[in-house]
């Protein structure tokens, strides 16, 4: 047997009674496996290489940890939230394409034959049905009403004024569709908004109660509104809506209820 080289273990310097552990590695002959010793001052203990303590790999930057042994446990993968614990954003749920209300700002479609409000038909407040084209040649003003609005008093006062003014003079018409659907202001029949319209002294033409939106809304307030937005889009938002309407059938204004009918007057000069 080839004889043992050793490595003498250098004594430390300092004196503070703990003891000293070095690693010493012993090559031997091709006979004897290699050992690894914990060397004390007091004496020295052969402990198998196989028992080595592992050390682990030193990582590099965004590399994930492996495990080197069994005694370790792998990283754990992080769940993903539940979707069903996400409350999606009002603004990215889809409608349900098997509705028919509209969605709010678009637009309803509208027959390309229907280029004026001539192509429309609609019932009087007293249940005839009338053809728009009878107000060819007319400046029309069309409005839907309510008669329990804040706004009933000072509209229905003017919108009469200006019907009396100009009618005879101008062949101004004025067109108005009682609706309930804004506050429920207009929730009487027709025979009691006809009374109504009678005590307020009304002269112009008056039709049935009528939607102006939704899937029900009349096909003319369709039109109307497919013409010319709103400040919120095309949906009417509220009682005494106004569209003017030049001679030729067309849409050429549309007007919030914060506009009173007087204030009009000079677009109305324009189409004179």
């Amino acid at each position: 047997m080839a004889p043992v080289k050793k490595k003498k273990a250098q004594n430390s310097s300092e004196s503070n009674g703990s003891k000293e552990l070095l690693d010493i590695t012993e090559k031997t002959s091709d006979a004897l496996p290699s050992l690894s010793y914990r060397v004390l001052r007091s004496g020295r203990v052969p402990i198998p290489a196989s028992n080595k303590v592992p050390v682990k790999k030193k990582l590099e930057k965004n590399e994930i940890a492996v495990a080197e042994n069994e005694n370790l446990e792998p990283p754990r993968k992080t769940k993903k939230p539940s979707k069903k614990n996400n409350i999606p954003l009002k603004e990215n749920v889809e409608e349900d394409d098997t509705k028919t209300v509209p969605k709010k700002g678009k637009k309803p479609v509208i027959d390309s034959s229907q280029r004026s409000i001539y192509d429309f038909k609609a019932k009087t407040i007293d249940g005839d049905e009338i053809t728009l084209d009878q107000y060819k040649n007319n400046v029309c003003l069309i409005v839907n009403v309510a008669s329990k609005c804040g706004h009933t008093a000072t509209h229905y006062k003017q919108l009469v004024q200006m019907f009396d003014q100009y009618n005879s003079e101008k062949g101004l018409k004025i067109l108005a569709f009682p609706c309930n659907q804004f506050g429920k202001q207009e929730p009487g029949d027709n025979e009691k908004i006809s009374n109504f319209a009678k005590k307020k002294n009304v002269n112009f033409d008056m039709f049935e109660k009528i939607e102006v939106n939704g899937p029900n809304a009349h096909p003319l307030w369709n039109y109307l509104t497919e013409q010319i937005d709103g400040p919120k889009g095309p949906e009417i938002t509220w009682n005494f809506t106004k569209f003017l309407i030049d001679k030729e059938g067309k849409v050429v204004g549309r007007y919030q209820p914060s506009i009173k009918p007087l204030d009009l007057i000079p677009q109305l000069e324009k189409l004179w």
